[in-house]
């Protein structure tokens, strides 16, 4: 597009963007080809659009890019900011803009099926259709939903067969009862042995043990065994004792947090780089019934409220359900759902759920980034890699990390290393030891500036591959002193470089005095920290070993007649005192001559070692 026509198309804009309503929406921005390529919600249109045109803060990359694109503006007007979130998912999955969140779910769980036909059954499936089945579910744990299964079995006795019965079949004696009739687990309707009205009463109980409302059934259970205590009837008073054992078993199994808590639905929320993810658990009396995961991929930066709601709406709608009167949240929502009061809890038991959500959350998130590093570990290291670009605001995907630390103790044999990581991983043939040669004493500053200048000056001379981005162990200090090398050698504005230092993990940026802060979790982070601590392992490697060599060559030093190169060709042949101490006389003469070899024999039988 013409930079002229280009200013006519930014002039329409801002003119549509000055008659925008102040009411609550949906937006739809449209590139050059009439296409979509965004749909967002807000309360209020005309402030929220103009965010997009007439903001004076620095952007996201990718939001700019996508800023530069829009030729169009539509908009459509909604009753409330809830019906205006409903709209804009409903609108990104039909359309899927470049530049939306991509919902994934975790569709694979289970869920528990009540089936729609006479005398139901409940059943176990990972797929939903709409045949008017009653479904529960989906959760995290195929063990959960099973053991839930067996506890159901055990109370209700419910048909578990395939068959499909009819009053016409059960009338004409088409079907024969089973085993679970032999065994007492079905009362045989297939015979016409128990009626619809006794069945379905025995279906309600399961579907409040599934419910998670076991006091409910409990409750009648206790009713029954009363009855059938006072007939006389130990036998059945006796099972259902041992019914209602086994639902306080359960019940002591699943609650998590005071009983008291009922009807109340925990979000749970992590942003990591480019994915956001998010947990429900619904809690009934205390007792968790409901659990749901989502993944969220973003096209480009989102503040974390509207995403929430945006996840929040997606598992609305995923569950068809209504979620309840409280939600149990880490932060607030951007928007504000009919009769939902929210609750972001500092303590006590609705904390422990939170946690407990978010604990689920992170299970998650894991589970997936594992199985997307099993089935394609190149597609795994690009999404990390991505995702560091985006966190750090990188210009180039950092496909090659360099990482410097300092090592001293005590001021004495300052040494300094360089790992290297290439694709997120160590290239350990890479790494480099650096021995100080134009500091004297303790001067972390100093040395950090001599050893990379001295780093890149070989790399430039050498036309060697240079680094995507440059890590510097410690805080302001360091990093500045590794910028002066930098901006003589002319790489300041060519390779971005940070200081990570320790105490907070804090990601300090030259020039910028505010330093990042990145969640613990953030995979950015685990990768700083995982070549920050490499470089400090292998840097302490090397000083332990120069501090030994040089304690071996002073101990040496001390033996008269024995000089610097004599203690130095020792070294070379024996490593340690010990193998100097007992290698045999012939093998002393080959390495330092006769007369050497007398005296360090002499030596060690006056004097034995002293510990290396």
């Amino acid at each position: 597009m013409k930079q002229q026509d280009k200013n006519k198309v930014q002039d329409i804009i801002k003119e549509k963007v000055a008659l925008l309503p102040s009411e609550p929406g949906v937006y739809q921005f449209f590139d050059a080809s009439n296409k979509i390529i965004y749909i967002g919600k807000a309360k209020d249109l005309k402030k929220r659009v103009s965010t997009y045109f007439f903001a004076n803060n620095d952007r996201n990359a990718k939001l700019q890019v996508m800023v530069n694109k829009i030729c169009d503006i539509r908009h459509i007007i909604t009753p409330s900011e809830s019906d205006a979130l409903l709209l804009e998912n409903n609108m990104i999955k039909k359309y899927q803009p470049r530049y939306n969140v991509l919902l994934k779910d975790d569709k694979t769980f289970p869920w528990i099926c009540v089936k729609n036909e006479n005398f139901p059954k409940i059943i176990l499936t990972r797929r939903k259709s709409d045949d008017g089945s009653k479904y529960f579910g989906p959760y995290t744990s195929v063990g959960m939903a099973k053991m839930l299964l067996n506890l159901i079995k055990q109370i209700c006795p419910i048909r578990t067969c395939r068959l499909l019965l009819t009053p016409e079949g059960i009338a004409k004696g088409k079907y024969s009862v089973c085993l679970d009739f032999h065994i007492g687990n079905c009362k045989g309707p297939c015979k016409g042995l128990q009626s619809e009205t006794e069945y379905m009463e025995f279906m309600e109980q399961a579907k409040e043990i599934i419910n998670g409302n076991i006091g409910s059934v409990t409750k009648i259970l206790k009713s029954r065994m009363n009855i059938a205590s006072k007939k006389r009837n130990f036998e059945e008073a006796q099972s259902l004792k041992e019914k209602i054992n086994r639902l306080k078993q359960y019940q002591s199994k699943s609650i998590i947090v005071n009983p008291s808590i009922n009807n109340v639905d925990v979000i749970s929320f992590i942003l990591d780089g480019n994915m956001a993810y998010s947990n429900f658990i619904r809690v009934v009396k205390g007792s968790i019934v409901q659990s749901y995961s989502i993944e969220t991929r973003l096209a480009i930066e989102e503040d974390r409220e509207v995403l929430l709601s945006t996840m929040m709406m997606e598992i609305k709608q995923r569950l068809n359900i209504e979620l309840s009167k409280k939600i149990v949240v880490p932060f607030i929502p951007d928007t504000e759902f009919d009769k939902v009061t929210y609750i972001v809890p500092q303590k006590g038991d609705k904390l422990k759920l939170l946690k407990f959500s978010e604990k689920n959350v992170n299970a998650y998130r894991f589970e997936r980034l594992k199985q997307m590093e099993r089935i394609d570990p190149e597609k795994h290291i690009e999404r990390i890699l991505s995702t560091v670009q985006y966190d750090l605001h990188l210009k180039e995907m950092p496909r090659r990390i360099e990482c410097f630390d300092n090592s001293n103790i005590q001021g004495t044999n300052p040494v300094a290393a360089c790992v290297v990581f290439v694709n997120a991983k160590p290239a350990k043939k890479e790494y480099r030891h650096f021995n100080i040669k134009t500091v004297e004493g303790p001067d972390d500053f100093a040395s950090m500036k001599e050893v990379v200048h001295r780093r890149y000056s070989r790399l430039l001379k050498e036309g060697a591959p240079l680094p995507q981005l440059i890590v510097i162990d410690g805080g302001k200090g360091q990093l500045n002193a590794a910028a002066d090398s930098l901006e003589k050698l002319d790489l300041i504005d060519k390779i971005p470089v940070l200081g990570l230092a320790k105490r907070l993990e804090e990601i300090y940026f030259h020039n910028d005095s505010i330093p990042l802060l990145l969640n613990k979790n953030s995979e950015t982070l685990k990768v700083l920290m995982h070549i920050r601590d490499e470089a400090h392992r292998f840097g302490i490697s090397f000083h332990r070993t120069k501090r030994s060599s040089n304690f071996i060559r002073s101990e040496l030093r001390t033996i008269k007649g024995v000089g610097e190169i004599t203690a130095k060709k020792l070294m070379l042949r024996f490593k340690t005192i010990s193998a100097i101490k007992q290698a045999s006389q012939q093998e002393l003469i080959d390495t330092v001559g006769k007369r050497a070899a007398e005296l360090i024999r002499a030596y060690f039988n006056a004097h034995g070692s002293k510990k290396e």
